[in-house]
């Protein structure tokens, strides 16, 4: 993946995601996913997905690998920085 560009995704609550975030990161918060997924689909794949242990991370990246859009887990966005 380092050959290629990527888009990392937050999907930690806004409140987390303002308390900080890997730079150049967006937010998307978990529970807004599915409601969000042709935007997403648009963003510069691989996607990269980080939260704050890396669980809710996981549950993103299982979804949106089902729905098709290449991605990874990145875990912790502290792991990231």
């Amino acid at each position: 993946m380092s050959e290629k560009k990527a888009t990392i995704v937050d999907v930690r609550s806004p409140v987390e995601f303002m308390g900080g975030h890997v730079e150049g990161s967006i937010n998307i918060p978990l529970q807004e996913i599915q409601r969000r997924i042709e935007e997403i689909k648009e963003l510069e794949q691989p996607l990269i997905l980080c939260c704050a242990s890396g669980m809710r991370s996981h549950q993103a990246t299982s979804y949106l690998k089902s729905q098709g859009i290449e991605c990874e887990n990145g875990g912790s966005w502290y792991d990231l920085n």
